[in-house]
């Protein structure tokens, strides 16, 4: 074996920032998030921004990513009621818009602390309004190929006269862009159309705000931004068209410790399934963390590496709910306690999420939101 294995100890290393008792954690550079809102700004200079904070800020950390954004936004997203109750606790004056649409039984509960609901329907509008105090903010959503929430296009000037008789604000309108990344002609058409939509609402309701694109579309169709924008993705640092990618800095590194080192000899077989035989005799590693930390199984035999020493070492088998198997026949010097990187950089080697993700035949948004509960995060 080329491995000089440590005996087993629990000493974190010198550079460790975090108690040695922390099996797996992530890392949030606030620098790069600052970074990464002042990039959509410049993009969108004359544009009010909207945060999207859903899914724990994209398993971010939803309360201290808010309070690293609150003086640099318009408003924040997120998808629920409860998860606005959370945001409020922590940034009580910066209004928030709720993504998805509610329940009628959390209508008196959004009216009371006056978020902003996400309007589809005449009757849901009209139904808010019997519990919301006159001039309570709406978000009225315009489906224009999304096929999710929305009043259709073809209805929203007639639906948007019914519900300006109520006695509410439209505080804005939008429209969701489901293929920004990837089909430009497609977009630049669905743009045109809810522009020309947006002139007859706005001659209803002139002063609300218009919103459209999303991380994708202010990375590809910046010019093409309304009074707002909603920023996600981007914001975390992973751009959702790869040739962006440069302008942004990733604000999360994934980390976890080593438990415990084996010698396994050619022959043997790793993990549930005995899907991967050692072909020769092998150094591993086995590091605390699995799907029910937000590491998919389908990661499983499928070329994922993580970063020990600034070395690649190979995921080996299949990923199981709170532990994996690596290679660590070429990473040299590797003890008990030893940091090591799943998503992130560490010395001249990088796991990107993008490219994490695509080897579980998902996309960043899912590698995300996944990272569970016993994830510790921390701050810098």
């Amino acid at each position: 074996m080329p491995n000089k294995l440590n005996a087993f100890s629990l000493q974190p290393p010198a550079s460790s920032l975090v108690p040695a008792c922390w099996r797996t954690w992530v890392e949030i550079d606030r620098a790069a998030l600052r970074h990464n809102i002042h990039v959509a700004k410049k993009r969108t200079p004359h544009a009010d921004m909207i945060a999207v904070l859903k899914a724990n800020a994209y398993g971010h950390g939803m309360e201290e990513v808010a309070k690293m954004l609150a003086s640099h936004v318009s408003y924040f997203a997120v998808a629920s009621c409860e998860e606005a109750l959370r945001l409020q606790r922590v940034v009580p004056k910066v209004p928030i818009m709720l993504l998805s649409a509610a329940l009628p039984c959390e209508y008196p509960i959004i009216a009371k602390k006056k978020m902003i609901p996400t309007i589809s329907s005449f009757e849901e509008a009209r139904a808010f309004a019997t519990v919301a105090p006159a001039g309570a903010p709406i978000h009225v959503m315009i489906d224009t190929g999304m096929g999710r929430l929305g009043v259709a296009a073809a209805q929203a000037v007639q639906v948007v006269h019914k519900i300006a008789k109520l006695p509410l604000t439209i505080q804005s309108f939008s429209t969701h862009l489901p293929s920004a990344d990837d089909d430009v002609r497609g977009t630049r058409m669905q743009l045109a159309a809810f522009k020309k939509i947006v002139s007859q609402l706005q001659a209803i309701v002139p002063d609300a705000k218009v919103h459209a694109l999303n991380s994708a579309g202010v990375l590809h169709f910046s010019k093409e931004a309304h009074c707002t924008v909603r920023v996600g993705l981007m914001l975390y640092g992973v751009s959702p068209v790869p040739t962006f990618q440069k302008l942004l800095r990733p604000v999360m590194t994934w980390k976890a410790r080593v438990t415990l080192i084996q010698k396994l000899s050619k022959g043997a077989t790793i993990s549930y399934g005995k899907t991967f035989i050692a072909p020769h005799d092998l150094a591993v590693a086995i590091l605390p963390v699995g799907y029910a930390d937000g590491y998919p199984r389908q990661l499983s035999n499928q070329g994922a590496c993580v970063l020990i020493n600034g070395r690649r070492c190979p995921v080996l088998g299949r990923v199981t709910m709170d532990q994996i198997v690596v290679d660590i026949s070429r990473a040299g010097k590797v003890s008990v306690g030893d940091e090591v990187v799943l998503l992130g950089k560490q010395k001249d080697q990088k796991i990107g999420a993008s490219w994490l993700a695509s080897k579980a035949g998902t996309i960043p948004w899912h590698l995300f939101a996944g990272i569970g509960e016993r994830v510790h995060r921390c701050y810098s």
